[in-house]
């Protein structure tokens, strides 16, 4: 049998998938023995062949040694491009395509269209539609789609809404890339509207329709909305579909409402990386860390592997836990599955180690980063700050300059925290004068508040009432409580009230406003006031959050509140917490009674004290771990004064490291002595 460029032109049709490759350079081979190779239709199918199965490059490189090429060759390049995000060298092809001669047509514009999102140039965009009205006075469906879903885009609404409604008749793709649009640019009524003309006309939506409307939904958070479409989805027999799942999913974890988002994840029929992906971060977005965790041991067992943006989620899991442990072996898989270099991931991982209170393994990720953006340098700001290294975050901040990189709100919230726990009151008030004049930062309400809180911690709080009374807008309810904890701290009654009743009018159901005047009256043995305040808070239904303090142990994560019995070794932890007190009434230790907030006597106060959610935690970490291992706690709220002298003789007598992380900062007690310098 006589071969000829239709027989070749077939056979490499067949070759879609890299495992083709070899077959396919047998055949290219022959075609180049038998002299077909200048066929301009076999060039075309060795386009396809290698573009299809060995990628771009083997694709250009058979595109250059083509002795002639038609319109085809040209557009199958410039998609090829345009397909895999290399916008340039596809534009740089069209204009070597223009100089040829060679006129584009709908198939070519369709792609630059797409070049000119790809490169964030919609000056491109509007040069092209400007061509195809030169070109093709009436425009066919495909490249009027085209043209809004490029003006969407780039946030061009009002252009596409243009191009749309002057389009002679609206199909499918025309609709699905105005609804996309709508959606891209968060309106959801013009969305919902356009799609229910779509059914008032009997177009049947596509899976792209339905996510469209869905993704909408679930960034403006809108649950009823969703809700509605699912019941459609479950009608029309989509709910099958793994898109539309991943979709749903989104919507309800996004809404808050991860009951409704496991629902629909456990009836599909399979998981993508997408759907994984939505219930993992519904479940962090929702504050389920452990619940997001136990899921991804769950996709280990599958075959989709996690990519970098979930490798971020799990990241900011453990960093709220403080799961140290559990971020290690996420920071294995990381290196696993090729990751480490992700700028994306580094962050995180800087991020994690920090709020584990691993701040020596966060700054060597930091040093180690090929490359670093603002939300890297943030993450190492803010993480020595956190840590009470004021002068590593400052000297940070100036290398960040250095390296060209300029600071956002975020980088000032960080220096400002960083002189906030160091007391350096003067070099705090130098930044926050200089944000806008030396870095273009208009001061937000957090900047505002951190201020409050320099000056607070210094016990500075008539220049604090004095700041706050001068601030350019109201002060918020966080500038209020920030004042207000300052004073807890001091025992200035005089400015907690005012700080008390400020915070009141903006949010009276804080229950923060209403434990700590409770707490000022009573370090001032106020107890009638005190009960007052209490009564106040229950008259209001206030309900006060409970202090609570946790550990990881063997990665398992056990809880304590105060006087806690629920855990199956209470007796040996309170066992061991006499043992502990003990020993440290006999090296000095002297309970401190004020942070004993009820009206009681002097041993009923001390052995309230005793068992508090921290020291409890601590007692179980001794009792369950060797001899050296650090412990590492979490506090929900600030650590009581009483608490922090304990724990320094408690580091001292078993010759342990103990880090606790509170409200506030890092504590890292080590033989006998605190990082914060009892400065705090």
């Amino acid at each position: 049998m006589e071969l000829d460029s239709i027989t070749f032109a077939a056979v490499l049709g067949a070759f879609t998938s890299p495992e083709d490759s070899e077959h396919g350079k047998q055949v290219h081979s022959l075609i180049i023995k038998l002299g077909f190779e200048s066929d301009v239709s076999v060039g075309n199918a060795l386009l396809a062949m290698y573009g299809k199965s060995l990628g771009v490059e083997y694709e250009r490189l058979v595109f250059d040694k083509m002795a002639m090429r038609d319109l085809l060759s040209w557009n199958a390049m410039i998609s090829r491009y345009a397909q895999s995000g290399y916008g340039e060298p596809a534009l740089n092809l069209f204009r070597q395509m223009q100089l040829a001669d060679m006129k584009p047509n709908q198939f070519t514009f369709v792609s630059i269209l797409r070049v000119s999102c790809i490169i964030e140039s919609v000056d491109l965009g509007k040069q092209v539609h400007a061509q195809v009205i030169k070109a093709e006075p009436e425009a066919d469906v495909f490249t009027e789609s085209a043209l809004v879903d490029m003006y969407a885009n780039h946030g061009c609404l009002k252009e596409a809404c243009n191009v749309f409604d002057k389009m002679p008749k609206w199909d499918l793709v025309s609709c699905n890339s105005m609804i996309a649009g709508y959606a891209r640019n968060q309106h959801l009524h013009k969305a919902t509207h356009l799609f229910r003309w779509m059914q008032h006309t009997g177009m049947k939506p596509s899976q792209f329709t339905l996510t469209s409307i869905l993704n909408v939904c679930a960034f403006q958070g809108a649950v009823e909305p969703g809700k509605q479409m699912h019941s459609y989805i479950i009608k029309i027999g989509f709910d099958s579909d793994i898109c539309v799942g991943s979709g749903l999913v989104d919507v309800y974890g996004k809404c808050g409402d991860m009951g409704g988002a496991y629902g629909v994840f456990d009836k599909m029929p399979k998981h993508d990386e997408v759907s994984w992906t939505a219930m993992i971060s519904g479940y962090v977005q929702c504050e389920c860390n452990e619940e997001a965790l136990k899921l991804y041991y769950q996709m280990q067992l599958s075959s989709i592997k996690p990519d970098n943006f979930i490798f971020a989620v799990l990241l900011k899991a453990c960093a709220s836990l403080a799961l140290l442990e559990s971020g290690k072996q996420i920071h294995a898989n990381i290196i696993r599955g090729g990751f480490i270099l992700d700028l994306f991931v580094g962050s995180a991982l800087i991020d994690m180690y920090a709020k584990c209170g691993n701040i020596m393994d966060a700054c060597k990720i930091f040093d180690e980063m090929p490359a670093r953006n603002v939300v890297s340098w943030n993450a190492i700001i803010t993480g020595c700050a956190q840590h009470g290294h004021a002068k590593k975050a400052l000297t940070l901040f100036d290398q960040m300059q250095d390296a060209g990189m300029e600071p956002d709100h975020v980088t000032l919230v960080g220096v400002l925290s960083a002189c906030s726990h160091a007391g350096l009151i003067e070099t705090g008030r130098d930044y926050f004068n200089s944000m806008s004049q030396d870095f273009g930062i208009t001061p937000r309400m957090e900047h505002y508040a951190c201020m409050v809180d320099i000056l607070g911690r210094a016990g500075c709080l008539d220049e604090a009432e004095n700041f706050i009374s001068k601030m350019p807008s109201e002060p918020s309810a966080l500038v209020w409580r920030t004042l207000l904890g300052a004073c807890r701290v001091h025992g200035n009654m005089k400015v907690g009230k005012l700080a008390a009743k400020r915070l009141s009018e903006l949010e009276p159901q804080d229950d923060a406003m209403y434990v700590l005047l409770s707490n000022i009256y009573a370090a001032a043995d106020q107890w009638d006031d005190m009960a007052n305040a209490r009564k106040v808070m229950k008259d209001r239904g206030v309900k006060k959050e409970p202090g609570y303090s946790w550990i990881e142990v063997k990665n398992r994560i056990y809880m304590f509140v105060v006087e806690d019995r629920s855990h199956p070794q209470f007796k040996e932890i309170y066992a061991k917490l006499e043992e502990l007190t003990g020993q440290l009434k006999e090296a000095g230790y002297v309970p401190d009674t004020g942070f004993a907030l009820h009206d009681l006597d002097l041993e009923q106060k001390e052995h309230s004290l005793c068992h508090h959610s921290e020291k409890l935690a601590i007692a179980f970490g001794l009792l369950s771990t060797s001899p050296g291992t650090p412990l590492r706690i979490i506090k929900n709220l600030r650590v009581c004064g009483d608490c922090h002298t304990a724990i320094k003789f408690i580091s001292r007598l078993d010759g342990r490291e103990i880090i606790v992380r509170d409200a506030n900062r890092f504590h890292h007690f080590r033989d006998g002595t605190c990082s914060c310098g009892d400065y705090w």
